[in-house]
């Protein structure tokens, strides 16, 4: 059915048998010399049986992306039931309401497709492809959405340049497929956000906070609060949004603090907001900085690989240890880290050691996690990777 198949080691065929979607490098026996990367490629176990069918890609130490588990064609029919399935369970979910029009619509392995990430914001769709497989595909993957779709998403726009695999990515350009919409307005728990897919980190904006924003708005009432790493005000403006006397949003990027505060703006929460464009570790070192009631750690990734985990554990503490001395007694932490290398129990670990430095009684009140829309395959694991606590603090 597809040109090449890869046959595994004996043994190696276990991981596949229990759904894990990744086969890695190690484990095949032989590789198809015309082999391409992105190719479809069906994988065999040692005695010739059928495990699955994903993309290939060569250079790292995962080979093999599974898209299916079932021997089938890979056509349009097959991309149209991806989509409609991953709608369905976020219908069910009860993520589509009346007051939000934004969200994951595919979050790779956990909606069963790895390399891929397809977000929705209003009224304009963003593919991110992470594997060449997906890029390859992209065309058939945007027709999925104008079906399922039809007339509510007028722009598709394609992004990979950043997150494909060198020698790859320089090929590539990033560009609409549908449409030309660059700017629009979504709409979260009833709370406006301008959104830009193409000068946007990621796909333009964190939506795997959401559950965590509407937590830090619950606590928000009559309280002062500090959010760090801002990026374009989403923690702030659920602060506000629920009666916050006051907040303070931290970003090194001008043009992240220049579009929250546009967002601000849209929301009608001048009066009660200030933002500062700073390095969060020297902002929060400023001893002229006042204490808060609430202060929200969301930082980018510290770690991207293993090797670098130690320094990120120890980057993680520096700051944590700044931001439990700038929390008001009987106020609350809010710590995430969204490095995948570092695990649940590290991160935890890491915060303990935070709080012994800095000297507080902290009680953890939540554990955090990404939302639902994020959804994590139970045979992947590894799909986990935003990591958050709830910290109660005392002097």
């Amino acid at each position: 059915m597809h040109l090449h198949h890869v046959k595994l080691k004996k043994g190696k065929e276990v991981s596949l048998q229990r759904k894990h979607p990744w086969v890695f490098s190690g484990a095949i026996q032989a590789l198809p010399k015309s082999l391409m990367d992105g190719e479809l490629i069906d994988v065999l176990s040692f005695d010739n049986t059928y495990l699955a069918t994903g993309h290939y890609q060569g250079g790292g130490s995962i080979a093999v992306r599974v898209i299916s588990f079932d021997k089938r064609e890979i056509n349009q029919l097959f991309w149209n039931e991806k989509i409609a399935n991953a709608y369905t369970f976020r219908q069910n979910l009860h993520i589509l309401t009346s007051d939000t029009n934004t969200y994951r619509l595919i979050h790779g392995e956990g909606d069963g497709v790895p390399g891929l990430i397809i977000d929705i914001y209003n009224d304009v769709a963003v593919i991110q492809c992470h594997s060449i497989g997906v890029h390859l595909a992209a065309d058939m993957i945007a027709e999925a959405i104008v079906v399922q779709f039809k007339h509510s998403i007028d722009t598709i726009y394609l992004r990979g340049r950043d997150t494909l695999p060198e020698p790859y990515s320089i090929t590539v350009k990033d560009a609409f497929i549908k449409g030309s919409k660059e700017e629009t307005i979504i709409t979260e728990n009833g709370i406006k956000f301008k959104i830009n897919v193409i000068t946007g980190q990621k796909t333009g904006f964190f939506l795997d906070q959401r559950e965590n924003r509407n937590l830090v708005g619950d606590y928000s009432e009559n309280k002062t609060v500090l959010n760090c790493f801002c990026y374009t005000g989403g923690f702030s403006l659920y602060a506000l949004n629920n009666g916050a006397l006051s907040v303070d949003s931290v970003d090194i990027s001008q043009k992240a603090v220049e579009l929250m505060e546009e967002n601000v703006l849209l929301n009608g929460f001048a009066e009660k907001h200030k933002g500062y464009c700073a390095n969060v570790m020297l902002y929060l070192n400023d001893p002229e900085i006042p204490q808060y009631d609430i202060v929200i750690i969301d930082p980018p990734a510290f770690a991207k690989s293993l090797h670098k985990r130690h320094n990120a554990v120890q980057a993680y503490k520096r700051l944590n240890v700044l931001a439990l001395k700038k929390v008001n007694n009987t106020g609350y932490l809010f710590t995430f880290s969204c490095s995948q290398v570092v695990g649940t129990q590290l991160f935890y670990d890491t915060i303990v050691a935070a709080g012994i430095e800095a000297g507080k009684k902290i009680r953890v009140v939540k554990s955090l996690s990404q939302g639902p829309d994020h959804p994590i395959n139970l045979f992947h694991p590894e799909g986990h990777y935003l990591k958050g606590l709830m910290l109660y603090v005392e002097n």
